[in-house]
């Protein structure tokens, strides 16, 4: 009855397939859209499979299809993933403040001089930080105004330097500036983030050990006396995270419960709220997660849905009015909307 009532949703999907090619020698990637030098992986990459997803009603699984338990590169959904360390480090004390510079806890890094010595960690998981530098080798230039689907369109060009403004004056969706963050926590936990998300996060949930989250060829620091990766949010310049639909699920599953999965607590509620917050400047935004806020983003959905998302595309989508995680991976984001609405209309059905 479930595979029936969602039958259509799904084959639009299949219908719908990304115009990516599935092999990266192709037509793949957010990189060739970059001007030189930064049009370049710096990071592994892997081919993809074909058009996969996971629909969760209530904690119960009601369909997959595709390769739902293929690890695929999910590119900035990643992003979402270093809020959620953010949140196990305000949890477990190590950040207990996020309107703290982050200099304060970890110093030594680019967070010293001039404006970046007022950047918070609030400005940073909000991409309001204005932060300028270089995270190895890649300026924060590299993604000064680019657009996005659902953001204010910039006034100038992709990778054209533009004044900087003050922390928390200005929104900019900035890939180089997410790496910063990734960094920082990194320093923050003295430990690889991979291994703070598979013990306080993917294990927990029940989810997995088939996914990876691996960082640039040469992005290589000194970590407790040992040599640590650091990790990016996102695929843009190549590594990130590989990982399923059925665990990217689990992880939709613990954000629908606030917090909570299997009666065990892996966040707290107040964090998981603070991510939905809308940020002032960019009310369609939270703690690197989107928001559906007055229906903004998709007109026909519940304006209590919230996305994580990723290039490609992949999205993981958390509809609290029916208790729902849909994960549809390499859909044809052109099209997401006519899909979320069939797979609403399919639920409803049952």
């Amino acid at each position: 009855m479930r595979d029936t009532s969602l039958k259509q949703a799904i084959q639009f999907s299949v219908d719908h397939e990304s115009l990516w090619d599935r092999e990266v020698t192709g037509n793949w990637g957010v990189h060739p859209e970059d001007p030189p030098p930064w049009n370049r992986l710096l990071g592994p990459v892997h081919d993809r499979g074909p058009v996969s997803g996971t629909i969760l009603v209530r904690g119960e699984k009601w369909v997959s299809w595709g390769e739902p338990q293929r690890a695929d590169l999910t590119f900035s959904v990643a992003k979402t993933c270093l809020a959620l360390l953010a949140g196990v480090a305000h949890d477990q004390g190590l950040l207990p403040d996020v309107n703290e510079p982050i200099c304060k806890r970890v110093p030594g890094i680019g967070f010293d001089e001039g404006q970046n010595a007022q950047v918070t960690w609030n400005h940073m998981l909000q991409q309001t930080s204005e932060w300028g530098g270089s995270y190895f080798g890649l300026t924060d230039q590299a993604d000064h105004n680019r657009a996005v689907t659902f953001g204010v369109p910039p006034i100038g060009k992709k990778g054209e330097l533009r004044p900087l403004q003050a922390p928390g004056t200005y929104w900019e969706y900035n890939d180089v500036r997410i790496n910063q963050l990734s960094l920082a926590l990194l320093h923050l936990f003295q430990r690889p983030l991979p291994d703070v998300f598979r013990e306080f996060i993917t294990r927990p949930i029940g989810a997995s050990d088939n996914w990876q989250w691996v960082g640039y060829d040469n992005a290589w620091v000194e970590i407790a006396g040992q040599r640590v990766q650091s990790v990016p949010g996102g695929t843009h310049w190549g590594g990130g995270m590989s990982i399923s639909s059925e665990d990217q699920a689990l992880i939709g599953q613990m954000l629908l419960n606030k917090g909570e999965i299997n009666g065990r607590r892996i966040l707290s509620t107040a964090w998981i709220q603070r991510m939905q917050e809308p940020c002032p400047l960019a009310p369609y935004y939270g703690y690197l997660i989107w928001l559906n806020r007055d229906q903004k983003m998709f007109p026909s959905l519940p304006s209590s849905s919230y996305f994580a998302i990723g290039a490609g595309s992949s999205f993981t989508w958390i509809e609290p009015e029916r208790e729902m995680v849909v994960v549809v991976r390499w859909l044809n984001s052109a099209h997401a909307e006519e899909f979320f609405s069939l797979v609403l209309k399919g639920v409803d059905a049952q």
